[in-house]
């Protein structure tokens, strides 16, 4: 058995399963998988104050962009206006709670409470070692179900479609908010996860001596799938982080292709029940997804029906197409072409958040288009089925382990992990 010190040196790719030896990565720098390419480490200068002083920022504008109004419409003598946590009430009051559910979680509350987790951690603020271990097992399993950015995108293609009808006003809270956006990516970007762990628990000791460019499997090892220790194939429960894990996701495509299947009888329903419905002077109007690119389209707005088509129609059914196409290969039907399964799988690990883009559209409508009589904007039961859509495919995306893929490779390769600078 090797040290924990001698540990520290070795890492098991994530996403490929590559035993690699780390060579020193020089401050500004990152390291990367020399198979998949995956960023395997990266050594950031000051890591603790850049992620401290990101994620304060962050929390600061996030309490600016609530105390103030955010925007303002007026139409024909009429306004209205908002702030950002009307616009879960108005929904609330629209008997849509499970949507305002949504927008609360995804938008603000676990935006912010990663970050207060960065600030948490990264500073060894006193706390029980069960409580530290909790929130750095969570911490990064919650950051791709932040989601402040995305609806940023949505309120500006909401401006695009509330101009034809009247003026829009930025208010004061609107640029706490871009600001906010903006400082809670780079925190993220900041933290590095195996620094991180190391900081919390010392690494355990290789089960026996590695042999490099070679994969866990054929090794009799594997690696944790929240802290990166390598660890022995038949040890289910990691002794750093306390997650029982198996060299290989359990019944992973089984809980893919089920998701995928749920999301996929879901989507059709979503695209056909009207989505939101306009009410002019008393009269309903209601329109499905596809009416909305079109109405855009024909109202010459090309950049923001092109962005819709792309977001709630194209992503959508192209993703559930690549999911479907990866259990294929990685059941053995396919072609070994794992390169290319890789580059799939990231992007639809990438892009499968912003086709929430929707429904943060319609949450920004409901809320501001208030007019009385002359007009008004209402969430219907295609969003709600449609938001469902995005989670069930992003939740398969997750369930999918990667590493079927790259399984059927067997040779071996010699190739250094690549350096980066940031």
């Amino acid at each position: 058995m090797c040290s924990a010190a001698e540990s520290q040196a070795w890492m098991l790719c994530p996403q490929c399963d590559l035993m690699v030896k780390l060579p020193d990565v020089p401050q500004g720098s990152r390291a990367s998988c020399p198979r998949c390419h995956s960023v395997l480490t990266a050594n950031w200068p000051e890591p603790r104050k850049r992620p401290t002083g990101y994620a304060l920022a962050a929390l600061f504008m996030l309490l600016l962009a609530n105390l103030f109004p955010f925007i303002t419409m007026k139409v024909a003598g009429l306004s209205s206006q908002i702030s950002l946590l009307e616009i879960p009430r108005v929904m609330v009051s629209e008997d849509y709670s499970s949507l305002a559910t949504l927008f609360l979680a995804f938008v603000q509350a676990i935006p912010a409470l990663c970050m207060l987790t960065i600030i948490l951690l990264v500073n060894r603020i006193p706390m029980p070692v069960s409580l530290r271990l909790g929130l750095a097992r969570i911490l990064f399993q919650l950051r791709s179900w932040g989601m402040a950015e995305i609806f940023m995108a949505g309120v500006l293609v909401s401006f695009v479609k509330l101009m034809a009808y009247g003026d829009i006003g930025l208010e004061t809270s609107f640029w706490p908010w871009c600001l906010f956006c903006l400082l809670q990516l780079r925190a993220f970007q900041c933290v590095d996860r195996r620094w991180l762990w190391e900081q919390i628990a010392p690494m355990p000791p290789l089960p026996h001596a590695p042999e490099k460019g070679v994969s866990g499997l054929e090794q009799g090892m594997r690696s944790c799938p929240c802290c990166t220790a390598i660890l022995a194939a038949d040890h289910p429960d990691c002794p750093r982080c306390g997650v029982i894990a198996a060299p290989r996701r359990k019944h992973s495509l089984q809980w893919t292709l089920a998701l995928l299947f749920t999301s996929l009888m879901i989507y059709i329903p979503a695209n056909m029940l009207p989505i939101m419905v306009t009410e002019t002077l008393g009269t309903p109007y209601p329109s499905n997804i596809m009416a909305g690119v079109i109405l855009l389209w024909s109202d010459g707005s090309y950049p923001v029906a092109l962005v819709i088509f792309i977001a709630s129609i194209m992503v959508p059914s192209l993703k559930m197409l690549a999911i479907g196409w990866l259990c294929w290969n990685a059941s053995g039907r396919g072609h070994r072409d794992s390169e290319r399964m890789h580059l799939i799988y990231e992007i639809v690990e990438f892009v499968g958040r912003w086709s929430m883009i929707d429904v943060f559209v319609i949450a920004v409508l409901s809320a501001l288009v208030r007019m009385g009589q002359l007009m008004n904007v209402y969430p219907a039961t295609g969003a709600l089925l449609f938001a469902l859509v995005v989670i069930l495919t992003m939740i398969a995306a997750m369930t999918f382990d990667p590493r079927l893929t790259w399984d059927r490779v067997r040779e071996h390769t010699t190739k250094e992990p690549r350096l980066d600078g940031k």
